[in-house]
């Protein structure tokens, strides 16, 4: 059976950079920094007081019933304002079609965590010792102090539910959480889907927030985040040698992915073709890469053969370029390793250098971003690059964008638990 082409019909994202997609793209080719002081919360006594926050975000601007989602997380009001853009981009709010199989595939974060409740619980239920935590009391406490809408909300399945109810899409909703790779994975698995006739139609991509106490705990126990909070906007640095660990980020980006024939029929805008999707495991440990790039390696050479390009065919790498010590590292000898000589002649940037790690919405966002730097023909810089790391020695955009025309772009993701993708989208040829 021969594949379907899939091409992307449209687009929108909330990001701290911008809550549009051209917002976005001019702040990045700008330089700009989204990273600044956590005021989500009272982080100052945390090692890491800075992360990348979207800023006067009013879901009432998208939605005619944002009060029904008050007990929601904000991965779930990010998600329903990006997918509301994307849809509208690509014409189809308000369109019903009995013959259209129109499903969702989300990478999404966890939801709506109630951690002052859950302290306010233990705090009740501590014995005077503070030692023990009575476990009716706590119970008895929990009844109380939880929301039971929050409970369910928790879940990460219930955006894609929000989405299909809020838009109508009743054809297949799948939800994955594979980490910082969760979205490309969505928008891979939601490709194949269409490819082989089992939807024309899906809106995919992810939404996130980790810039939480657990979240911002959880990962400076693992050493992973950056702590120069003397200076928020330098401190993602990704391919640096002074790099110290990524940023926090957030928000969601959406993309409306459509089997080729029939968006030319309906005279849908068409932005780009997805080519190539390729996914492997490492196989190694849960939070480092394999030192060698093995998976990175197979991932990446999985989607360009599925592209049908070659190294010398890829004009841009956006790539996964978290400012942490491994991942560049790693994704630097993949590239090299891969692309031999030519990987010193591919220009590459670090999108999170200036949006912090979004997680979960991270590669989508980067997919947009490329399918951007497509249509336009400028490459966003790697920004904070000042000092040169002898294990990253390619060409990384540093600090200024750059002109060129680009007809096919690798975007690479690669998640904790050693998750890898790597999409390929390209400028369509009909």
């Amino acid at each position: 059976m021969s594949k379907r082409r899939v091409v992307i019909t449209g687009m929108g994202v909330i990001t701290p950079l911008g809550h549009h997609v051209d917002a976005l793209y001019q702040n990045l080719i700008a330089g700009k920094s989204g990273v600044g002081w956590i005021n989500h919360f009272d982080a100052s006594k945390f090692p890491t007081k800075i992360a990348a926050q979207v800023q006067n975000f009013d879901l009432s601007k998208y939605v005619p019933d944002a009060q029904k989602y008050e007990f929601s997380g904000v991965n779930t009001n990010f998600a329903l304002a990006a997918a509301k853009q994307a849809l509208a981009d690509a014409g189809l709010l308000g369109q019903t079609n009995d013959d259209l199989v129109a499903g969702i595939y989300l990478g999404s974060g966890e939801g709506n965590h109630e951690f002052h409740q859950l302290v306010d619980c233990i705090s009740r239920s501590c014995s005077p010792d503070g030692l023990q935590v009575d476990g009716a009391e706590f119970y008895n406490h929990g009844l109380k102090l939880f929301r039971p809408a929050c409970e369910y909300e928790l879940e990460m399945h219930t955006t894609a539910g929000h989405l299909a109810e809020a838009f109508d899409l009743q054809g297949p909703n799948f939800t994955c959480l594979t980490a910082c790779a969760a979205s490309s994975q969505a928008i891979g698995e939601a490709v194949a889907m269409i490819r082989y006739g089992d939807a024309d139609l899906m809106l995919s991509g992810g939404a996130h927030s980790m810039i939480h106490p657990l979240g911002v705990t959880g990962f400076n126990l693992l050493t992973a985040l950056s702590t120069n909070n003397a200076d928020p906007t330098k401190a993602s640095r990704p391919f640096d040698r002074n790099r110290d660990g990524f940023v926090l980020g957030e928000g969601s980006g959406m993309i409306v992915l459509e089997e080729l024939e029939h968006a030319k029929k309906r005279g849908a805008t068409i932005y780009a073709e997805l080519t190539g999707y390729g996914t492997t495991a490492d196989a190694y440990r849960v939070t480092d890469s394999h030192p060698e790039g093995r998976g990175a390696i197979a991932c990446i050479a999985n989607a360009l053969a599925d592209a049908g390009l070659t190294p010398q065919d890829i004009g841009y790498v956006n790539a996964h370029g978290t400012s942490t010590q491994v991942n560049d590292r790693v994704e630097s000898v993949a590239i090299k390793k891969l692309f031999g000589d030519h990987a010193y002649k591919t220009p590459i940037s670090s999108s999170k250098s200036m949006l912090g790690h979004l997680i979960a919405a991270a590669g989508v966002v980067e997919l947009i971003i490329s399918i951007m730097t497509i249509r336009n023909g400028v490459m966003p810089p790697t920004i904070n690059y000042e000092t040169p790391d002898p294990d990253c020695d390619l060409d990384y955009i540093p600090n200024t964008a750059r002109e060129k025309r680009v007809d096919h772009v690798l975007s690479n993701s690669f998640g904790f638990g050693g998750q890898n993708i790597s999409l390929v989208v390209s400028r369509f040829r009909d």
